[in-house]
This record gives structure tokens, C-alpha cells and sequence, in this order.
């Protein structure tokens, strides 16, 4: 999902999947709230979501959102940093992805165990944040889910 807050907007999240149909249950829900910064002020608050389940399936890392041209016509959502772009993965036992060669990296893995080359493992919550190179494996040890942000300029607040 995106939600570009631009000049202004409400919003609130909760679990609420058992409205679908079938009895309430108490079941956790994970949220992962990432923030990018506009290249561009004066954004117009919107929404958008796409579902990528069978992209992720496919193996490798997937763009979920990009504002960057190279991934025009793939699925991500169209964000509005045309330096960055958001990755993800999941990764069985021993599958491993490269990361994007970019001036600024960040990765979060939001489940499972991971080892970042050269770096050591990663579990759940960890983050990594890497600057000026690129091209580093990320090894699953477990099932596990990766995000990375691929930015191609530091931004300085307005």
C-alpha cells in the first residue's frame, strides 16, 4: 500500500479481516510503516495498493515502489521520489538475493534470519544501513522476508 499524506490526511490501521466474512478472531496482524520523503512539495494526499503475491513467488527481489522510470510498467507502485525505490523478497532456507548497486541502501527484515554478506546475520527488526556500495548477497538461514530501499540521492528536509 502507499499513502501519500501530501498537505494533509487522516488515516488509522487495525486487523480487520474478520469482516470478510466468518467469525471475529484474534489473530496478529504485522504492519511495516516505511516513509520516503517527496522529491517534489506540495504532493496531493492519495492511496494506492497492489497485490504482488505471484511476483514474490517468481523469486528474487521485486520493486513494490518506484518512482524511479526503470521500473515503469512492472508493478510497483508509482511513488513520488524518482531516486528511490523499495524492494522486497522472501526467501526460503538458503535462497539468497544482491542487493541493488546504489549510493544509499537501507535493509529491514521484517521476519526470519538472514545473513548480509560481510556483515553477520540479521533476525527479525534488525536493520542494516549501507552507503557507497552495492552487490552484497543476502543469504536466508530461514524462511525469511526482506525489504530494501534503493536510493539514488540524499534528500535534505524542506
Amino acid at each position: 500500500q502507499r499513502m501519500s499524506a501530501g498537505t494533509g490526511i487522516l488515516h488509522s490501521e487495525k486487523n480487520d479481516s474478520w469482516r470478510l466474512g466468518g467469525d471475529q478472531h484474534t489473530d496478529p496482524v504485522h504492519f511495516v510503516q516505511m516513509w520516503v520523503v517527496p522529491d517534489e512539495p506540495g504532493v496531493d494526499p492519495g492511496y494506492e495498493q497492489v497485490e504482488i503475491d505471484r511476483e514474490l513467488l517468481r523469486g528474487g527481489l521485486v520493486p513494490v515502489a518506484s518512482g524511479m522510470d526503470r521500473h515503469d510498467g512492472e508493478a510497483a507502485i508509482r511513488i513520488r521520489n524518482r531516486y528511490a525505490a523499495l524492494h522486497a523478497a522472501r526467501l526460503l532456507p538458503g535462497a539468497e538475493v544482491t542487493l541493488p548497486d546504489a549510493p544509499f541502501l537501507h535493509l529491514y527484515v521484517p521476519t526470519g534470519t538472514v545473513a548480509l554478506e560481510d556483515a553477520g546475520e540479521l533476525t527479525a527488526g534488525d536493520a542494516a544501513r549501507i552507503t557507497a556500495v552495492g552487490g552484497q548477497r543476502v543469504t536466508a538461514v530461514e524462511s525469511a522476508e526482506v525489504l530494501v530501499w534503493e536510493m539514488h540521492a540524499a534528500l535534505s528536509p524542506a
